[in-house]
């Protein structure tokens, strides 16, 4: 029987660490299924899923866990099925301001207090072109509870952008209808 293993890895970034994973995952009879990786600051930090042999999940950890001599940590948890529960709304969400301390922080709380889970977040402060001044950018997936009121979310997202001067797009996705961009003032 398969099962699924979800692991972190992070660690000095250098050519080859990606090898050295994929190597212990195919060694044990795993399949790489999904991941997100990245360079973030000279680290090397990384999500994936993987499934194995059941009898190979004790092995592989164990394999795993030996690259710290490499100075690769790696943190391998067991997939767990998500409860069943009613398919969730979709909704895409984009922030473009300057950037200034706060801003996931006062977003993410209005999230959590709607019960809203942000299932992918992607940001990044640049220079902009113009200007030169750092501009923050934020890209996120996010499902809503059935019971959301979305026009309320809608309205406290607006007093975020009005209060951090930054531009928000919201839109439901999945055939869902609304959507709104909020403009800097």
């Amino acid at each position: 029987m398969q099962r699924a293993l979800v692991m972190t890895v992070i660690g000095q970034d250098r050519p080859g660490l990606v090898d050295t994973i994929a190597a212990l995952v195919a060694g044990h009879g795993g399949n790489w299924l999904e991941s997100r990786m990245s360079r973030l600051g000279g680290q090397f930090a990384g999500i994936l899923r993987v499934e194995v042999p059941e009898e190979q999940m004790g092995p592989l950890s164990l394999a795993l866990r030996g690259l710290q001599a490499q100075q690769l940590s790696v943190v391998v948890h067991p997939d767990q099925a998500p409860p069943a529960r009613s398919a969730p709304r979709l909704s895409r969400l984009e922030i473009v301001g300057q950037d200034r301390p706060g801003i996931v922080r006062q977003l993410s709380h209005v999230l959590a207090g709607y019960g809203v889970n942000v299932e992918e977040l992607h940001t990044e402060c640049a220079s902009a072109a113009m200007s030169g001044e750092t501009l923050f950018t934020a890209k996120a997936k996010l499902s809503l509870p059935p019971e959301c009121d979305v026009g309320e979310l809608r309205r406290r997202l607006e007093k975020i952008a009005e209060d951090l001067i930054v531009d928000i797009t919201f839109e439901e996705l999945a055939g869902a209808v609304g959507s709104f961009v909020l403009p800097r003032e």
